[in-house]
C-alpha cells in the first residue's frame, strides 16, 4: 500500500511538473528575447552615439524621417506593442488560434528586419514631438525598454500560448516580443542610411 502511495505521489508531481513547463514561458525562450532585446537596443545606442543636433534633425527629403523622428518612433512602439502583446494576456488560451500560427520566431525576425519591404506607419506609431525634447525622447525609450526586458525577465506566463492578431496575420505573443526587438533593428538600418546620405551633415 506505501508503494503504490508513493506510485500515486510521483505521478501527481510528474504531472503537475508537466502543466508548469506549459504555463511557463521556457528559460530558452526567455534567455533569448531578453538577449534580443538588449541587442537591438544596443544597436541604436551605437547609431546615434555623438551625433549633433543638425545631424539628428536631419531629413534625407521633405516626407522622409529624421533620426530624432525614428528615436521617438520606437519609443511610442515599446508601449504601443508592448501594451498589444499584454492585451492578448487577457484573452484565453486557444488551442484552435495557436494551431493557425504559421510564422516560426526566425522568419518573423527577418520580416521584420527586412527594410525592402516597406510599411505605412500607423497613426499612434507617428512621431509628432510628443515627448519634447531629444533627450527625453531617448529618456522614454530606455525606460520603456528597461521595463518591457523586466517584463519578460519576471513574468510567469508562458507567451507562446496567447496569440497577438496582425495585419500580416496571427503570432504568438512571446513573438510580440521579438517583433518589437526586431522593429528596433529595422529602424537602426533606416539611420544607419540616413547617416550614409551624401547630404548628412558632417
Amino acid at each position: 500500500m506505501k508503494s503504490f502511495c508513493s506510485i500515486l505521489f510521483v505521478c501527481a508531481f510528474v504531472f503537475n511538473l508537466s502543466l508548469y513547463s506549459q504555463n511557463t514561458l521556457s528559460e530558452k525562450d526567455r534567455a533569448f528575447a531578453i538577449k534580443h532585446l538588449n541587442e537591438s537596443k544596443a544597436e541604436l545606442l551605437k547609431a546615434i552615439k555623438g551625433l549633433s543636433e543638425e545631424q539628428l534633425n536631419f531629413k534625407p527629403s521633405e516626407n522622409s524621417w529624421s533620426i530624432a523622428n525614428c528615436v521617438e518612433h520606437l519609443a511610442l512602439s515599446e508601449t504601443n506593442i508592448m501594451g498589444a502583446v499584454k492585451k492578448s494576456l487577457e484573452e484565453k488560451p486557444s488551442t484552435e488560434s495557436l494551431n493557425e500560427l504559421k510564422t516560426s520566431d526566425k522568419e518573423l525576425i527577418d520580416m521584420i528586419t527586412d527594410r525592402s519591404s516597406k510599411v505605412k506607419t500607423s497613426k499612434p506609431f507617428e512621431p509628432t514631438n510628443s515627448f519634447g525634447s531629444y533627450e527625453e525622447t531617448l529618456k522614454a525609450f530606455k525606460d520603456r525598454r528597461k521595463n518591457n526586458i523586466a517584463f519578460v525577465k519576471k513574468d510567469k506566463i508562458n507567451l507562446r500560448n496567447y496569440v497577438m492578431d496582425l495585419p500580416f496575420g496571427k503570432i504568438d505573443a512571446f513573438q510580440g516580443i521579438l517583433f518589437m526587438s526586431g522593429h528596433t533593428s529595422r529602424h537602426v538600418k533606416q539611420i544607419n542610411e540616413i547617416k550614409s546620405n551624401e547630404s548628412f551633415p558632417e
